[in-house]
Formats: C-alpha cells, structure tokens, sequence
C-alpha cells in the first residue's frame, strides 16, 4: 500500500480546521501527569442519587431498553419531561410530538443546527461559550456572530448589552443560540433582559435555541425564566436540557427537547442521523429521576451554593477577583491582581504551581483578547477535595 503524498489534500476539512483537541483533553492530561487537582472539567466526583442509579441497573435486569429504544426516546421519559416542564414552568407540550431525547445536550444542539440552518446563515451567539457551539455552527455551515457579555466587576458579574444584540442581528440573521444559566460565566439572564431577546426575535422572525441544562443550579436571588414561556416564544424556540448537570450522571448522555411540532420534526430529521438513538436503560431512569420531590431539587441546589461560596472564597484569599456566578458549576475569575494577563498561559502554569488545574476562558471566545484574564474553576466536587484546592491555591500568594 502506498502512503500518503507530501501534496495531499488535509484530511480534516476546512469548516473544522480552528477546532483541534479541546483545552479539556490538555488540562485533564495535564491534571494526570501533575498529580493535580482537576477544577477545569465540569463533572462531579460523585455519582448522583442512589434510587436513580438502581432505576437504571432494575431497566438493565428487567430487559428495558438493551435493545433500540425509540427514536424520539422512551415513552415514559418523554411523559417525565412533559409533566416536568408543566409542574416547573406552567408549559404545556405533548410527548408525542413535541419532545425529543437526545444522546446529552451537546447532541441536542448538534441536531437542532444541523437541521435548521442552510450555509451562510448567521448565529448569533453570546461569546464566551461552549465549545461544542462553535464546532456545530461550523459544521452546518452557518456563520457565527458572537456578542460579547461585559465584566460589570462592581457588581461581580458579567452583563449582556441588547443594544449589541439587537445590532447583530442582520438579514442574513436565521438564529439566536442562548444560554442561560450562563457556562462559563454562570450569569443568569434575567426576566427583562429575556423578554428583550424575545421581542427582538418575534420583531425580526428569528428562532431560538437555548442550553438550559444549569436550569436547576440558580442561586440567591436568580430566577431561571425559559424563553419558551414569554410571548411570541412557544412556537419559535427549541429548549434543550439534559440529566447530566441536575442529577450527577454525567456519563449517562441523557439529554432532550422540547419545542413546536414541526421544529422537532425537523431536529429529528438530523439526530436520527447522528447516533439514532442513545442510552436505553438509562432513559428510564431519568425518567425517575425527573419525578423525584422538590426536596431533592432543593438540596442539591444548596450543596452546590455552599460549594460555590467556599471556592469562591478560597479564591479570593488567593488573590484572584474572583465574578460568583448566580447559576451553573462554575466561577469564572480573574488573574490580573496576580500579576498575570494570559489566561492560557497560566492555567499552563497552574498544576505545577499550585496543584491544580482550570480552564482559561479565552477557548470560549472568538475575541480571544476579550476572554484572555479570565479563568473558569468548576465547583462540582466534594468538599474536601474543594478545601485541599483552595490551600494550594494560596501557594499564588508566595510566588
């Protein structure tokens, strides 16, 4: 067999050049190689419910779900969504129609680019996100219009300008693609900057996809408003959740959404050709698992609040600025008091440093500039081990 010649063509094409190993692959290995504690990827350390977890092994024993499950996911998960999108929200869809599960949220949003973009329709989209975002923008197609959320460090936080917004919105506009609980900023978008978005996209006929798999982890005084209940809403927006994030199973890639009839039609037109279906045993669990008491809702919320405040805390001794997020796993801070301007740079440096590993914010902007002080830890661990990372991080403070 001859190799390849020195004048082939890339194997990789041109939409997904800008998209190499992700920074988690590097920080992770680098976590590994250091023997350090690993802030950076946002998964727990623990596994999440233990009735949850025997749903899934009773699916397994009583043969539910070992073989293909159906296309638009397990009855009984979909009615679960259903009856918990109308007790949490007061929003009514029918699981035949109107929901779809996924293999996670990731694929979710995948599917729904795939399937409502043609090439060269813009994405307006708030910078700093999600990898996968750009990724999926890219592989539709579609190009992507970041508008950049502000530090606003008197109050802690980072800001959404909708006059920025509304002016990135053009005739070549198909789509707004949102987040809020806000990863990595852990904003929580409020109820009248929403209902901004939502009349700019009923004015100029847009849809709307919004990632609101933090919509459970709200702290304070946040409330999380789905786009889907303000006016004009229904009918426009694809709303995508997923189990990992509220019940600790990460591992499990159960994900869905719910949206218009001919909207989900159309998002499975793409997903039945990405993994078909996903995560049989496990839908029936989450299935349970959406059924739980609010007391269950309630207290993991306040584990995860106390996690935040003593991280948050931790970080700040070791002299970071640190922005406490009102939502998601994450707190995003910033490395300037520490002497320090480049965000991958030091996260680089970090494990040998101080044992610990984060993720530099700047991998989640197209104005790299913007996000490059900035630098995400996640909180999604046990206590102790948020304990032992926050007095090795005040080994900054003698450097």
């Amino acid at each position: 067999m001859t190799g390849m010649t020195s004048t082939a063509r890339p194997f990789l094409n041109r939409r997904l050049t800008e998209f190499g190993t992700t920074i988690f692959a590097e920080m992770s290995a680098l976590a590994v190689a250091t023997g350090a504690i690993n802030l950076g990827q946002g998964f727990p350390d623990t596994d999440g419910p233990e009735e949850v977890r025997e749903a899934a092994v009773r699916a397994l024993r009583d043969g539910r779900g070992n073989q293909y499950p159906p296309g638009p996911g397990v009855p009984e998960l979909r009615t679960a969504i259903v009856e918990h999108q109308r007790r949490r929200y007061g929003l009514t869809f029918d699981p035949d129609t109107e929901v779809l599960v996924t293999a996670g949220a990731t694929e979710a949003v995948a599917a729904s680019l795939l399937a409502l973009l043609e090439p060269g329709d813009e994405v307006v989209a708030l910078e700093p996100y999600y990898d996968s975002y750009a990724a999926c923008i890219a592989m539709a197609g579609g190009t992507r219009v970041p508008v950049t959320l502000r530090p606003d460090p008197e109050h802690a936080r980072f800001r959404l300008d909708l006059d920025e917004l509304r002016a990135a919105v053009t005739d070549r506009t198909r789509l707004l693609l949102i987040n809020t609980p806000h990863n990595p900023t852990g904003t929580v978008l409020t109820r009248a900057e929403l209902t901004a978005i939502a009349e700019l996209a009923v004015e100029r006929d847009l849809l709307v996809v919004t990632d609101e798999v933090y919509e459970h982890l709200v702290f304070d005084d946040a409330e999380h408003v789905p786009l889907a209940t303000l006016p004009g809403m229904r009918e426009r927006t694809v709303t995508i959740s997923s189990a990992g994030k509220t019940f600790s199973f990460t591992g499990w890639k159960v994900g869905w959404l719910t949206a218009a009839p001919a909207l989900v039609s159309a998002v499975r037109s793409a997903k039945q050709y990405l993994t078909y279906v996903a995560s049989g045993p496990f839908q029936y669990a989450v299935a349970e698992a959406l059924s739980l008491p609010d007391t269950y809702f309630e207290t993991f919320r306040a584990d995860m609040r106390a996690k935040r405040d003593l991280l948050s805390a931790g970080l700040a001794a070791a002299g970071f600025a640190v922005y406490r997020p009102a939502g998601t796993y994450f707190v995003t801070t910033d490395i300037r008091p520490l002497g320090e301007t480049d965000g991958f740079a030091f996260c680089r440096a970090l494990p040998e440093r101080a044992g610990v590993v984060a993720i530099p914010n700047a991998v989640f902007y197209d104005h790299r500039d913007q996000g490059a002080p900035f630098v995400r830890f996640a909180f999604c661990k046990r206590t102790d081990v948020l304990q032992a990372a926050a007095h090795r991080l005040l080994k900054l403070r003698k450097d």
